[in-house]
């Protein structure tokens, strides 16, 4: 047997040599050579542990564990597709001896039992054999941030996932993501026509037409017809060329809903030679306004035939409208609702006639000094139509029988007990019968309890006006807000003081009562006390004095001080409460009164600069004081409280220098000289502040001034 060992023991060297002359021997070491029992043991060793065992039917030593630890020499290198093909040694025996040689032949099947350690610190994970098919990963790549080389060397597939499955020292292997260079997006291009439709809607029309300078693209952006549904003009038709209005309104005809081109003079010759394709292109106009336009008639019989849903149609001004256009209107646009023909010098009720009998959802009628309004056939169809809620026909030739007509009809019934004619009631919001000189008290009787709808009435400069006119249409009125009655020279203060105990007086908001030189204090205070809602009053060339001024100044301070929610204003970026800017709650004008003097002013600016003021009065005044009320105001809107109230103080004592001046007797010069020492500091006030060094030589200025 020994025999037999020893035998093998020479071809397992051979074997090895012969290895290791083709390069396939792994020599980490070289091996110590053992001399008689060490030696014979050593093969022993070695012949044992080799799994080439079981294929050779041998049986090992019964005295030899088999689940020992196995030197370097137990490697084997036969087969690649078992889990057990591969020995391992031990490091702590492998420093006695072992030998890199292979110990069987390629096809020696791996043992059935487990012959590796898992606690060796060597393991070879596989190895390529010929014939066969490699069903494990043999290497496990590294992390590509530890890597080294080129990038285009390095995996692109990041998304990849290298694991080995086995024992103990199996750990899984992520690939780590690339990082992928960031291309350059052109934001602009690729993004979609409506967000770019959208984001150009922010712009007003005079920037979208210097953008469509910035390429070709832009320019094609800038004029597409979804960005001109509204084109309103009253804001740049002083700018934009004709050139550029011509294309704006081709390019976006079909989709214009909103044309204004209020002012845009510089059309007129634009109209003859572009006036066809711009009706051509424009046929779905809902509103529609010349105003002041110079305009010839064949483009606008074009607009008028090509548009049938017209809503709006404002002509004021043009003086090319005649009552032609005014039938062209009546028969191509039934829905109309608004019609403007004020200041048309060639347009008469002939054809507002057409425009009352066709057009049967007209709620708005401004014909403003126009004629024929005496025609009684037009009034009685103003009647029966019923559909009118705002009436301007300012300085016109109507007189009482129409208004009677208009607000009664033609012999109503009359109630015995009220003596008032019993009709429907109109549904007028807005009247405006200013300058109508030939009304009178009697027609504007008619108005009472046949208009409770109504908002606004204008009277303005109709001398045949008295107190009788008003008497029982305040107490008809109970929605009244707006009334102006300039200018009627016989109205006294009882007018006033029926306005001010009847319904409408908690709502009314603007008042005006200018050169009605018999209006005083007597009238103005009731309405003061109790208008609460009051936000304009015009009362210029009264006799209204500062009385009138200081209840006023009381009633915006009641009324702020009523508020229930005061306003508070976060804090600012340093912990700071900011100043809250007060809003103007009341204007006053007050110009030409000779009752009013500085001390009403000075009430004035003394109360909007009191502190934690919400609310405030603005002041037209006397020329004199104007300029010193408008930067005591400025100051006051921004905040600046502490040089609003010195500059009062100080144009006060300048006022009471001057009035000191203008006294004679003993010390008058002493008193024209503190005159012009305020006189001077008012002015050093006005200019920002009083400053050192020597004060800059002033002029004396105009005379009249």
């Amino acid at each position: 047997m020994s025999q037999h060992i020893l035998d093998d023991s020479n071809g397992s060297t051979d074997l090895s040599m012969a290895g290791a002359a083709r390069g396939e021997a792994l020599r980490f070491q070289e091996p110590v050579k053992l001399k008689g029992r060490k030696r014979f043991l050593q093969s022993l060793q070695r012949i044992s542990s080799s799994p080439s065992l079981a294929r050779m039917g041998r049986v090992p030593s019964s005295n030899y564990r088999t689940g020992g630890k196995a030197s370097m020499s137990c490697v084997s290198l036969a087969s690649s597709s078992s889990a057990y093909g591969q020995t391992y040694g031990n490091p702590s025996q492998s420093s006695v001896s072992f030998s890199t040689a292979p110990t069987s032949v390629v096809t020696t099947p791996a043992p059935d039992t487990q012959t590796y350690d898992f606690k060796s610190r060597i393991r070879i994970i596989g190895q390529n054999v010929p014939g066969q098919t490699v069903t494990t990963p043999l290497t496990a790549p590294l992390p590509p941030e530890v890597r080294t080389g080129p990038k285009e060397a390095q995996p692109q597939n990041s998304s990849e996932v290298t694991a080995i499955d086995g024992d103990y020292f199996t750990k899984s292997v992520l690939g780590v993501a690339l990082e992928h260079k960031p291309r350059n997006i052109d934001f602009w291009g690729e993004m979609p026509d409506e967000i770019k439709v959208h984001i150009f809607r922010f712009l007003k029309p005079w920037e979208i037409v210097r953008c469509s300078a910035v390429s070709k693209s832009w320019h094609k952006m800038c004029f597409d017809g979804q960005l001109w549904t509204n084109i309103d003009t009253h804001e740049y038709y002083r700018d934009i060329p004709s050139a550029s209005l011509v294309r704006i309104m081709t390019a976006a005809g079909p989709f214009v809903r909103d044309l204004n081109l209020r002012g845009c003079a510089q059309l007129w010759e634009r109209w003859k030679t572009d006036g066809q394709a711009i009706s051509d292109a424009c046929q779905n106009l809902e509103y529609f306004s010349l105003e002041g336009c110079s305009i010839d008639r064949c483009s606008i019989h074009s607009f008028l035939l090509d548009n049938t849903r017209l809503v709006h149609i404002n002509f004021c001004g043009v003086q090319s409208i005649t009552n032609s256009e005014l039938r062209t209107i009546a028969h191509r646009c039934p829905q109309l609702e608004f019609l403007n023909v004020s200041w048309c010098t060639h347009v008469d009720t002939k054809g507002l006639h057409k425009i009352v009998q066709n057009c049967s959802k007209l709620k708005e009628l401004k014909a403003s000094e126009t004629r024929g309004w005496t025609e009684n056939e037009f009034i009685l169809d103003l009647f029966k139509r019923n559909t009118l809620e705002r009436l301007v026909v300012a300085h016109s030739d109507i007189d009482d029988e129409a208004l009677r007509l208009l607000f009664q009809g033609s012999n109503p019934k009359i109630d015995p007990l009220t003596d008032k004619a019993i009709v429907p009631p109109r549904r007028f919001r807005h009247l405006n019968f200013s300058r109508c000189n030939l009304l009178t008290d009697k027609g504007i009787k008619c108005l009472s309890h046949n208009v409770p709808q109504l908002a606004g009435l204008q009277v303005s400069h109709i001398i045949g006006l008295t107190d009788d006119a008003f008497q029982h249409l305040f107490e008809e009125t109970p929605l009244l807000t707006h009334l102006d009655m300039e200018e009627i020279d016989d109205l006294t203060n009882s007018t006033l003081q029926n306005l001010a105990q009847s319904p409408c007086a908690p709502i009314l908001q603007h008042l005006n009562i200018s050169y009605c030189e018999n209006l005083g204090d007597t009238g103005m205070l009731p309405i003061i006390k109790n208008c609460e809602s009051l936000r304009t009053v015009d009362m210029d060339n009264t006799r209204v004095s500062d009385l009138v001024l200081t209840e006023a100044a009381a009633q915006v301070r009641e009324r702020d001080q009523q508020q229930i929610t005061p306003f508070v204003a976060p804090l600012d970026c340093k912990g700071n409460v900011p100043r809250i800017r007060p809003k103007v709650a009341l204007h006053l004008t007050v110009y030409d009164c000779q009752n009013v003097t500085w001390t009403g002013i000075r009430e004035i600016m003394s109360r909007n600069t009191e502190p934690s003021r919400s609310l405030i009065i603005s002041l037209k005044c006397f020329y004199g004081y104007q300029d010193t009320v408008n930067e005591h105001m400025k100051r006051v809107r921004t905040g600046r409280l502490e040089s609003a109230v010195r500059l009062e103080r100080k144009w006060a004592e300048y006022m009471i220098a001057t009035e000191e001046a203008g006294v004679g007797g003993a010390g008058a010069r002493r008193r024209r000289r503190r005159a012009r020492e305020a006189a001077m500091v008012h002015a050093d006030e006005e200019e920002g502040g009083p400053r050192g060094g020597r004060r800059r030589a002033r002029s004396g200025g105009c005379v009249v001034m």
